[in-house]
């Protein structure tokens, strides 16, 4: 029996197997009952199928009930207990009903231990159907419960009585005068009347767990009940015997049984198929039996009595006991409803007035819409988030205060969340602009529910939060001095340009600019003014460019601009053309800026660089930048086009740089000396130090060649630390063998504030290796206009004060020149070679160096002449008054070793000085000099 539930437990496992279940429980139930119909083919069949085949179906229930319930069945497994208890009865009294028919041969004797397990069947399945009933939460519930029962139950009694109970409880007393038999006729019609009743009464009760395996129980209960009924009839009860049709209905109802808690578990473990819920017509029926029954049961009530009365008999004092308290429970009943009722009214109220409440003082709008877009209900928030009284909008359609351009987006969300279904999505969040009372339109936020086919709406007004997360964008996006776009939003705009319908047009094209002089700007009248030239300067940028165009500020006093291509195939035009707008935006900015009652000026260098195929927006970008040093690199106040050397140039300055600071790790520096030479005499007044790299190919790069390539950062300045400690510790070492001639180091002005070290760390220096402080001279190499006059002058004075000599390297070359003479403490000055190199051909040239060299002799300057390479410039030089020189016409740059055999031999020939007198050294002042072109290195 066990494997037969767990046979149907199996097969539940799909909808298959269960309908292939119940196929074979039907054909099970209606084989028996084709069977009885025709008597089993012999009275012995029959009469065994009779007792023992109905012994079997009711202990298949027990054992099916029992195993369920000790498998689990939660709240309801005392109901499953209870069922199987009373199955087990049912099956033990068939059992002996065929103990004596089949195994003795002989009537079942009234009343027999037979009877005894058919009167327990009853009270387990009435106990258990309490267990399945739907628990009342009150008291008066409680009695409600009773009552119905009752009702049901008197009905019931009243009008069996009035049909057979009374005749037979006549005829059971007339033909037995003992207590039993009588007992015994009542007792299974009143049973099953009570049985009857709970069903009735708790089928509208039910609980909602296992709705299934309760249905098929209360169905199972009930067929047998109604075989009861049927067998306790006078008319069959006479002529009855095992075997019959009648068999039939409680072995199917033993088998429904046993069917009910598979069923359950099928229905349990099948997964929810997805949505919208089944609409449950049956329940407002339901609903209203529930609430007849009493009514019904009344007239079941009624109805005995009036037989009673038109058949012409005496009416039973059973039946007007029982119809007496039948109407007084009806009467009772109604009472209690109605004061239910009043109550349920009263709390309706207050609920009711409570949401109302909650809804008129929402500061929320609640909206409710017919299904076909009419607001039914506007709550009276309405008027003062949208300015429209409420009672204006009931009535009008939800799509005429929705903004049109939101109005396709709406319906298509809103058919949307209809469709889906509730239990997966049950609310949805639109955000539109619904139309105010001043016709302004507000950006509201809605909560949208279902409500009887249609919809309820929960607006809010989230304008300020629209606003101010279109200001936090914006801000997030845009330069917040010039409100330009910033370097986000341009990459993104020119990722877009890349990347749209104009992917694949050529003359898309990007600028980069930048302000040069700005830094002086800010450094001379301050960051506020340099402020409003950057606010000025991308006002101008903004105006210049066109309305599809990109005008944007990077940072600092970096601008660009993204120039859209028009379709243009000619590459060459094109380029004119966007050389044409980034002059024409160079102009522009150049303008002189008005800044409170001073005029400023700055240029602008621009670097141009145009799509290409399959170019990225950082590459391109960065060909933009690449071009603007370009144009800065070549004087400035220029545009520049980009072009695929610039990048080689980069990754070559970008390995040179990698391999300078592993020169400087690993000490491939070297340190060579140039004479410079008394122009009168030709004695060696002092030697310029000069850096040398000798890198590991062997080639030898001079200061020019690796210093455009380190650029003005750190490794620079470690260098420049090399460069003066080197040059003084082998001064010193020349000094104490014999040769004590002057160095000159040359820094530029820039490293001499920012990298240099102070003047107590010179002094130290000059100590640590024992060089006088008149042996060291440096030289001022460059006036870079960013650096100030005033905190170099206080550098070279501190400086003087040690007793360092200073020069003033590459004069007459740049326009600061002059300024430099006249504000810093100077006490070379040294010419620059671009002059020199003229002096004898032109005659324009000649005269400028003269006059230069006649400013140093009036300041009590000695001068040096840098480049001097021919005899010719010697002569020249030195009848305009130049007193040193330095140059190929004496000597290149010299190792260690061949700079002391120049110094032994302590002089150089001198064009136009036929016996020079040999001295190791010469001259009044110790002189160091270089120049930024070095002379070619000899071979050494």
């Amino acid at each position: 029996m066990s494997a037969l539930g767990a046979l149907l437990a199996t097969r539940s496992e799909s909808g298959s197997t269960g309908m292939r279940s119940r196929i074979l429980l039907g054909l099970v139930c209606a084989g028996y009952s084709v069977g009885a119909a025709f008597g089993w083919g012999s009275p012995q069949v029959a009469v065994f199928m009779g007792d023992f085949g109905l012994a079997a179906a009711a202990l298949v229930a027990a054992v099916s009930c029992f195993l369920y319930a000790r498998a689990g069945a939660g709240r309801l497994r005392p109901a499953w207990l209870l069922f199987s208890l009373s199955s087990l009865m049912a099956a033990c009294g068939n059992a002996v009903w065929g103990w004596y028919e089949v195994i003795l041969g002989v009537p079942v004797p009234t009343p027999s231990l037979a009877d005894v397990f058919f009167l327990c069947f009853a009270p387990p399945a009435i106990v258990g159907l309490l267990v399945l009933a739907k628990r009342p939460v009150t008291r008066a519930g409680w009695v409600c419960l009773a009552l119905d029962a009752w009702l049901i139950g008197g009905s019931l009694l009243t009008l069996a009585w009035s049909l057979a109970l009374a005749h037979t409880a006549h005829m059971a007393g007339f033909q037995d005068a003992s207590v039993a038999p009588a007992a015994l006729s009542l007792a299974y019609p009143l049973l099953d009347i009570v049985l009857v009743s709970m069903v009735l009464a708790l089928h509208f009760r039910r609980a909602g767990v296992n709705r299934s395996a309760v249905n098929t129980a209360i169905a199972a209960l009930a067929l047998t009940v109604l075989s009861d009924a049927v067998f306790t009839s006078p008319l069959l009860r006479s002529t009855y015997h095992s075997g019959q049709l009648l068999d039939a209905g409680w072995f199917a109802g033993s088998l429904l049984l046993a069917y009910a808690p598979w069923g359950a578990r099928r229905g349990a473990r099948r997964p929810a198929r997805p949505g919208p819920p089944r609409a449950t017509a049956s329940r407002p029926i339901a609903g209203s039996l529930a609430a007849l029954t009493p009514y019904l049961a009344a007239a079941v009530c009624t109805l005995g009595i009036l037989y009673n009365v038109v058949d012409g008999r005496r009416v039973d004092r059973v039946v007007i006991f029982t119809g007496c308290t039948v109407v007084l429970a009806l009467v009772v009943r109604q009472g209690i409803m109605l004061l239910d009722n009043i109550s349920l009214t009263q709390e309706l109220a207050q609920k009711e007035n409570h949401f109302r409440s909650l809804v008129q003082g929402s500061s929320d709008v609640i909206m409710i819409a017919a299904p076909n877009g009419t607001l039914r209900y506007v709550s009276p928030a309405a008027a003062g988030v949208y300015g429209r009284e409420a009672e204006g909008l009931v009535g009008a359609e939800l799509s005429s205060i929705i903004h049109p351009d939101d109005l396709g987006r709406v319906v298509h969300e809103v058919r949307r969340f209809l469709a889906a279904p509730p239990h997966e999505e049950p609310t949805t969040r639109i955000e539109c602009r619904f139309r105010s009372g001043t016709g302004d339109w507000l950006n509201v936020e809605s909560t949208v529910n279902r409500h009887q086919g249609g919809l309820l709406l929960n607006s809010r007004d989230v304008t300020e939060r629209v606003r101010l997360q279109a200001q936090l964008q914006h801000n997030a996006e845009h330069d917040p001095l010039t409100d330009l776009p910033n370097r986000a939003l341009f990459t993104a705009r020119v990722r877009q340009a890349l990347g749209g319908r104009r992917a694949s047009d050529p003359g898309t094209a990007v600028l980069f600019i930048d302000l040069d002089g700005f830094k002086q700007v800010n450094d001379t009248i301050g960051h506020q003014a340099g402020d409003e030239l950057l606010i000025q300067a991308g006002r101008r940028l903004q105006d210049s460019v066109r309305a599809g165009d990109t005008a944007a500020r990077l940072g600092g006093d970096e601008f660009a601009a993204l120039i859209m291509g028009d379709g243009t195939r000619d590459q060459g035009a094109r380029e004119y053309q966007v050389h044409e707008i980034a002059d024409r935006l160079r102009l522009t900015l150049s303008q002189p800026y008005r800044i409170g009652a001073s005029e400023v000026r700055v240029a602008a260098s621009i670097g141009v660089a145009f799509a290409e195929p399959a170019i990225s927006p950082t590459d391109l970008m960065r060909n933009a930048d690449l071009a603007m040093y370009r144009a800065k690199a070549g004087g400035k106040d220029r545009v520049e086009l980009y072009a695929p050397q610039m990048q080689a140039d980069v990754v070559r300055r970008s390995e040179l740089a990698t391999r300078l600071r592993t020169a400087l790790r690993d000490g491939e520096f070297a340190l060579l000396h140039q004479p410079v030479v008394h122009l009168s005499s030709g004695s060696v007044a002092a030697v310029a130090a000069q850096a040398r790299w000798r890198s590991a190919q062997g080639i030898l790069f001079t200061p020019a060649e690796f210093l455009r390539v380190s650029g003005d950062d750190d490794r620079t300045a470690e260098l420049g630390r090399w460069l003066l400690e080197e040059a003084v510790a082998q001064a010193a070492d020349r000094a104490r063998a014999g040769h004590p001639v002057a160095v000159s180091v040359r820094l530029s002005a820039a490293r001499l504030l920012d990298a240099a070290p102070p003047p107590g760390s010179i002094e130290a220096l000059l100590t640590r290796h024992g060089l006088p402080s008149g042996a060291l001279m440096i030289e001022v190499a460059d006036s870079d206009p960013r650096v100030s006059f005033d905190a170099l002058e206080q550098r070279l004075v501190a400086l003087r004060r040690l007793g360092v000599r200073i020069a003033l390297d590459g004069f007459g070359s740049g326009f600061a020149a002059i300024n430099a003479l006249r504000r810093l403490p100077i006490d070379v000055l040294k010419l620059d070679r671009n002059l020199v190199e003229g002096v004898v051909e032109s005659a324009r040239l000649h005269k400028i160096t003269s006059g230069l060299l006649r400013i140093a002799c009036d300041l009590g300057l000695q001068s040096v002449a840098d480049g001097v390479d021919v005899p010719e410039q010697v002569l020249a030089l030195r009848a305009m008054g130049c007193t040193h020189g330095q140059g190929m016409a004496f000597s290149g740059p010299l190792d260690e070793y061949r700079l002391r055999r120049a110094l032994v031999r302590g002089e150089f020939p001198v064009p136009g000085i036929p016996s020079p007198r040999p001295v190791l050294a010469g001259g009044s002042i110790p002189l160091l000099t270089g120049s930024h072109t070095e002379t070619p290195v000899p071979p050494t």
